[in-house]
């Protein structure tokens, strides 16, 4: 079995979020059990030390609409996993991967250039697997252009959406203008007087998928859905979730550098040393007392308004709360000021570091993830890694990858709240506080989380029975 990955982005050579983690992941969690290669825009972004090592295959010209544009491409290995870049400077030689005025055609070039670069790659998939609206086109145009040809006949398609409220929406004249899509097919990409790419994408895949079961049933309801719930409640026979895991390998308090001491399910006892390193570094007292942690962007999805409406209840525990992210002005501002207030008990880090997030997951005892909506959420399956108990809000990927402790008979992984509500969130801080305070039932909450499977094994097994489920 052939498959072709399409992303937009993809660690470790650039990536802005999940999706990025994704498509470095589950290749390589696949490749045990078919012959996958990915395929993703050659940014200029991308550090040099990983261009230098790119191999040049050849350059076509893909036409777009009225256009015919240069794609150039290029080849490297990560993970044992063939990586393609397609190379064109016009759409993305600029500083940064989104947000671009024209963003609904570079990747609508894209998407294009990936069907158009196949021969080039010698490379016919049984299944192409796009990702989010950036390469839902490719379901589109496959239909459209390429049917017709006995290599692109038997190809399969997926979509799998990460996040639904990002769905390329654009002005109708670009569905023939800018996708150059014929009138057989200008109704996939319309929808409400617009063109939305990822609506194409759901109409013309053959399966779509998202990253947790949970929020597949959750985006068939208006209030997650951004205006798509129509859509998909009437394509719901092809709709699945899965959900995401994390890289182990990546991940791993035993052999991570930016810990101040390693340290393994078997040697719990010296997580305590990056609890102190943490303190003494953040210039918090070092104390033995819980630290809850959030790492995360300040935005009214992540669920920063939750805790600020009861943050100085939060702050009058005995413990001491760390905050990495940047996000919203006011959110940034009122975290500064408060930790301004509480200077021993909170601070807030406006920034992001990924070698401070390694020492915040691996110092801290507790890590809040109160979302409004969270599709998977990866922050939680690393913080259990690390043996830092999620307290989450029961929606999405958190309520299918959190189990709620039961402290009779010592089975769970996690608190969690069920309703978006500040003091429905501040009663399972005060379950994790009052737990905590039981050393021996918090040790075997820390183990049952440090011992959780939350590696792509099972995740890719399920991905490998959905693909021959097409076949």
């Amino acid at each position: 079995m052939k498959i072709l990955y399409a992303a937009s982005e993809s660690g470790p050579f650039i990536r802005t979020g999940g999706l990025g983690d994704v498509a470095a992941a589950l290749p390589n969690a696949l490749s045990a059990y078919a012959e996958v290669r990915v395929i993703m825009p050659l940014y200029e972004d991308i550090p040099s030390r990983f261009k230098d090592s790119l191999v040049h295959l050849g350059s076509i010209t893909v036409p777009l609409g009225w256009r015919n544009q240069y794609a150039g491409l290029f080849s490297g290995i990560y993970n044992n996993v063939t990586y393609y870049f397609v190379d064109n400077e016009y759409y993305f030689k600029r500083k940064g991967l989104y947000g671009f005025f024209d963003d609904g055609e570079r990747f609508a070039f894209f998407s294009r250039a990936i069907l158009e670069l196949m021969p080039l790659m010698n490379f016919y998939p049984d299944v192409l697997h796009a990702n989010d609206w950036q390469t839902a086109l490719v379901p589109v145009m496959l239909d459209a252009f390429y049917r017709d040809a006995e290599e692109y006949k038997n190809i399969k398609t997926v979509l799998t959406i990460h996040n639904i409220e990002f769905q390329g929406n654009m002005d109708a004249y670009c569905i023939k203008d800018v996708f150059g899509l014929p009138d057989s097919h200008y109704n996939v990409a319309e929808y409400r007087n617009n063109a939305n790419m990822l609506k194409a994408g759901i109409e013309a895949a053959n399966r779509v998928t998202t990253v947790s079961p949970t929020y597949a049933e959750e985006i068939l309801d208006a209030y997650y859905a951004y205006g798509l719930e129509d859509i998909l409640r009437s394509r719901k026979y092809k709709l699945s979730g899965i959900v995401n895991g994390i890289d182990t390998t990546l991940y791993d308090p035993l052999k991570d550098k930016a810990l101040f001491q390693k340290y393994s399910v078997r040697s719990i006892g010296r997580k305590a040393k990056n609890r102190a390193g943490l303190q003494e570094l953040l210039g918090l007292p070092v104390a033995d007392k819980p630290l809850i942690a959030m790492v995360t962007r300040l935005t009214t999805q992540k669920g920063i308004d939750l805790l600020l409406a009861v943050i100085d209840e939060v702050l009058h525990l005995d413990l001491q709360l760390v905050v990495l992210g940047t996000g919203d002005l006011k959110y940034e501002n009122m975290l500064r000021e408060i930790s301004s207030r509480y200077p021993t008990k909170l601070a807030a880090i406006i920034n992001f570091s990924q070698d401070l997030a390694s020492k915040i997951y691996a110092g801290s005892d507790m890590f809040l993830m109160p979302s409004k909506f969270e599709p998977c959420g990866l922050s939680q399956l690393l913080a259990m890694r690390y043996g830092s108990i999620p307290i989450v809000r029961e929606t999405g990927g958190l309520k299918d990858t959190v189990l709620p402790f039961n402290p009779e008979t010592g089975e769970g992984t996690g608190f969690s709240f069920k309703t978006y509500n500040a003091y429905d969130m501040l009663d399972a801080i005060g379950r994790a506080y009052n737990t905590y305070q039981n050393p021996e039932l918090w040790a075997k909450l820390v183990k049952n989380a440090m011992s959780n499977d939350t590696s792509w094994k099972q995740s890719a097994k399920s991905y490998v029975a959905l693909y021959q489920s097409l076949l």
